[in-house]
């Protein structure tokens, strides 16, 4: 372990969770976390830490900008995962403040030595890999059940699965009603998280197996939802965002109305609900497409209905989306918008068109060309 000495100095520290997590089991890891046990906030701000915690005392090291922590427990108060009190003190002991955790992988911390503390061990689930809840403490804080769902996202290709008396606790916490005391951004929040990780499906399937999923997705929440959403998200076009790419695929078979429900009681993003739509769009063409063909009015309606002629970057990226589920389409497309897209307004104003009439002969020059080009 490489915690800097400098303004840590005499304090007792321990690197935690998922930075211990992930080193023991080779894991890419991304974050370092840190406990300090002993101290106050005084005494951190004193040596330049700056407090960034809202409601429990978390500081950013004034050089690094890692976050420390001060050792604390935590004793359920109200409903959801906020309704806690956070108790921190020097009095606070490190394995006082691991009980608070979610699995027993992520309760394992490394002093300065590099010597591991494991109180619950972790490690031994870490290596039989096992997905287990630290205690019964498990149940006051629902959105563990989306963590420990995520985590099954991020390392079932690694052979974990979720302890048996885990998915209890999980169905626990759904059976009462607690989960549904999480709100949605929070909700949402892990759902992205999950749709980053390697296997995505597992996460939605975790859920539904819980009850999870009937509670907040109850649009996916069928076996044939998620068998057509684990085959859609297996193929995704070259893209800066997968993950957004993943929740629209998953959605693509879903009705508008069901779609759009699913979007609002999560507080989808504009940006992820607009992708969902033109992907459902898509897929509607290419079905049609594979059902009795495609006339040159079909196409133009999903130019249309993905709104191409003023958002033209759109066409490259679905484009390509066709071309790994219908290469024939993708190259359709592609001819087709090629050929009416260089039919302009500017062109159509020299002729003397103007108002309504505009509109109605650039639509039909548009057509035209479509349906010569599909032709060929």
């Amino acid at each position: 372990m490489n915690a800097p000495r400098d303004v840590l100095e005499g304090f007792v520290v321990y690197r935690v969770g998922g930075a211990v997590r992930d080193a023991r089991l080779g894991w890419p890891v991304t974050d370092e976390d840190w406990v300090v046990v002993g101290a106050t906030p005084k005494e951190l701000t004193a040596r330049g830490f700056i407090p960034v915690g809202r409601d429990f005392p978390v500081f950013l090291h004034p050089v690094t900008h890692e976050e420390y922590a001060l050792a604390r427990t935590e004793r359920k108060q109200g409903h959801g995962y906020t309704g806690f009190v956070v108790h921190a003190s020097p009095e606070v002991t490190l394995e006082e403040d691991l009980a608070r955790r979610d699995l027993t992988i992520n309760a394992m911390a490394e002093d300065s030595e590099g010597h591991l503390v494991d109180p619950f061990q972790g490690a031994r689930d870490l290596d039989a890999r096992v997905l287990r809840h630290v205690s019964e403490a498990f149940v006051e804080d629902p959105l563990r059940v989306l963590r420990t769902a995520r985590f099954w996202a991020r390392y079932r290709d690694l052979g974990f699965v979720i302890a048996d008396d885990t998915k209890r606790l999980m169905r626990r916490l759904c059976d009462s009603g607690e989960i549904g005391h999480l709100v949605a951004e929070r909700v949402w929040q892990e759902t992205v998280k999950a749709l980053a990780e390697p296997r995505p499906i597992a996460y939605f399937r975790a859920l539904q197996e819980c009850g999870a999923l009937a509670v907040w997705m109850p649009e996916l929440n069928a076996d044939a939802a998620l068998d057509l959403g684990e085959q859609a998200m297996a193929t995704l076009p070259a893209s800066d965002d997968p993950a957004m790419w993943r929740w629209a695929r998953l959605l693509e078979a879903l009705a508008d109305d069901v779609r759009e429900a699913l979007c609002e009681r999560l507080r989808v993003p504009n940006a992820w609900r607009d992708l969902a739509r033109q992907v459902a769009r898509t897929r509607a063409l290419r079905q049609k497409y594979d059902d009795a063909g495609l006339t040159g009015a079909d196409v133009m309606a999903w130019f249309d209905a993905i709104d191409a002629w003023r958002r033209s970057e759109r066409i490259a990226t679905l484009q390509r989306y066709l071309a790994l589920e219908a290469p024939d389409l993708g190259r359709l497309v592609e001819v087709a918008w090629g050929v009416a897209s260089e039919i302009e307004p500017r062109t159509l104003l020299e002729e003397g068109y103007r108002g309504k009439a505009l509109g109605e002969a650039l639509a039909q020059r548009r057509l035209d060309s479509i349906e010569n080009a599909i032709k060929l």
